[in-house]
């Protein structure tokens, strides 16, 4: 390829980049925002909190279980089609929410939410997986960002319309905002050829070992390899997504989400200044944490970063109660958390190679819905116990746990893979000469 060529396929795949961390931008607030929404709710309803909470896990389990799915789609069909379908669902599903009058509509919506926003988000990351096989944790980390900290500068809007219109209006106007949004840009989304990659494909770091051979998600579901990353990537996302969806239950419980915390030169109420640092911070810890495995190794980030989450979670449950460490802490803990949505792509798309990156980087993806399951039981605990200790314990002694896992378990069995990876792309070439 002419250094020309070479040049328009940087120019192009980095527009595709951009087109894609938009459409995750406005799929944001479908999980980030959620939490501003479930106090509201229980007061206009009368509706129990753990069961407003079933909706939260309606919602990530459909937005995860279906990427696969939608990730075939994605690989046989093209990203365009499929994120329209997204943006699509994704407005109306907030819109029915504005409706919602029932537990049973609100379970609905959610159901075609989450169905809408894994339409968009897997389709995003698969196509950064594919345009940028040489900076797979950075790219990875660029367009979870979007979905990590695009609801930052929402964080008010919607607390004031909220306050001021009702929740309901939140929904119905933000709703069909963010559809119309996407709609647009997923437009101008289109996969990479393969001639077009063949080039920078060529310059991976050395740190990180790419597959010698593209595995079919059937041959991926056989691999020890991505189940051992399936476990982690539950464990990890289990604590985070009680973070994000509780966020606002805790800080009322811990009796200090309307107390005034000056920080950096602002100051604003708690809870509004916890979730707008804490947007900011996962978005950006996405392609941090995804460019140092670039450089140093998946795994070896990972245990960096799985540990840092670990002491985060225990260190706001026991200093949470205090408003400016409730701030700082949960920034920690969204900071060392956010990474899971670039480490494990990136890994996924090294170890089982580019051709079916969109639908094997959505089979391991689920592992979120499975971690969500969990959000509803961790109010239960919390009215049993009378506190949220053990919550935060629990999800502390898994994070630690999977950090270990990170470089005594992941990073030999890679290097098994990868052997066995090798000796498959060797036998098929004899095979071909003969």
């Amino acid at each position: 390829m002419t250094t020309a060529a070479t040049s328009s396929v940087n120019k192009t795949r980095w527009f595709q980049l951009v087109f894609g961390v938009i459409c995750m931008c406005m799929i944001a607030n479908m999980q980030y925002g959620w939490t501003f929404f479930v106090n509201p709710m229980q007061e206009a309803h009368g509706w129990d909190r753990a069961a407003i909470q079933v909706a939260f896990s309606i919602f990530i389990v459909t937005e995860t279980w279906l990427v696969p799915v939608e990730g075939w789609f994605v690989d046989k069909y093209g990203p365009r089609i499929v994120v329209l379908f997204g943006g699509l669902f994704c407005g109306l599903a907030w819109v029915l929410n504005s409706y919602a009058t029932s537990l049973t509509t609100l379970y609905v919506a959610a159901a075609l939410g989450g169905i809408g926003a894994g339409a968009v988000y897997g389709t995003c990351v698969g196509n950064s997986l594919k345009w940028f096989p040489d900076r797979r944790g950075l790219a990875a980390g660029i367009t979870a960002a979007g979905f990590g900290a695009g609801s930052a500068l929402t964080v008010i809007p919607i607390q004031n319309m909220i306050k001021n219109q009702g929740y309901e209006a939140a929904f119905f106007y933000f709703g069909i905002g963010q559809g119309i949004v996407i709609f647009i840009f997923g437009l101008f989304l289109m996969a990479p050829k393969k001639e077009q990659i063949a080039a920078v494909a060529a310059k991976v770091a050395a740190s990180v070992k790419q597959s010698a051979r593209d595995f079919s998600p059937k041959e991926m579901l056989t691999s020890p390899l991505f189940w051992v990353m399936y476990a982690m990537f539950v464990m990890m996302a289990a604590g985070g997504l009680m973070a994000t969806a509780q966020l606002g239950p805790i800080a009322k419980d811990f009796g200090i989400a309307d107390i005034p915390v000056s920080l950096i030169g602002i100051t604003l109420p708690a809870l509004t200044f916890a979730a707008a640092i804490d947007r900011v911070l996962n978005g950006l810890t996405r392609p941090f944490f995804g460019w140092v495995s670039d450089q140093i190794g998946r795994e070896n980030t990972m245990f960096i970063a799985f540990a840092i989450e670990g002491v985060g979670i225990y260190a706001l449950s026991v200093l949470g109660t205090n408003p400016v460490l409730f701030v700082i802490l949960t920034g920690l803990v969204f900071f060392a958390w956010g990474e899971i949505y670039s480490l494990f792509p990136a890994m996924c798309g090294d170890a089982f190679g580019s051709k079916f990156a969109t639908t094997n980087a959505g089979l391991l993806y689920t592992a979120k819905g499975t971690a969500a399951l969990i959000v509803p039981f961790t109010s239960i605990l919390t009215t049993v116990t009378g506190s949220w200790h053990a919550v935060f314990v629990s999800a502390a002694a898994l994070n630690i746990i999977a950090a270990v896992m990170a470089l005594v378990v992941l990073k030999p069995l890679s290097a098994a893979h990868g052997r066995r990876a090798a000796s498959l792309a060797s036998a098929k070439k004899v095979v071909a000469a003969e």
